[in-house]
């Protein structure tokens, strides 16, 4: 069984036992977390779709960690002007494992 959940403006497609990086959720790590935007569940021919969301669905997630991914380098370069500007920015994420997905 899948099912496909919306969370900080992404749609991840998870199954139980998976482990995702999503934008930070802002729990403490071995907290859990309930995703109740559900788009989609099901498995095989057995597919429920939501309008938006799936009433009544949710997926339940254990957070495992938070942290920072690696830096990513904005810089800016005009050339023969001198102009140089170099700008690294590091996005903050929540590690977490799907539990169970209640449909």
């Amino acid at each position: 069984m899948y099912a496909i959940i919306e969370t900080g403006g992404k749609q991840f497609k998870v199954s139980q036992g998976d482990v995702i990086r999503v934008e930070k959720l802002g729990v403490a790590a071995g907290s859990s977390f309930k995703f109740d935007k559900v788009l989609l569940a099901g498995e095989g021919d057995d597919v429920k779709f939501g309008a938006p969301y799936i009433d009544g669905a949710s997926v339940d997630a254990e957070v495992i960690a938070e942290g920072k991914a690696k830096k990513v380098i904005a810089y800016k370069f005009k050339a023969k002007k001198g102009y140089h500007k170099k700008k690294g920015h590091r996005q903050p994420y929540t590690s977490v494992k799907i539990n169970s997905l209640n449909v």
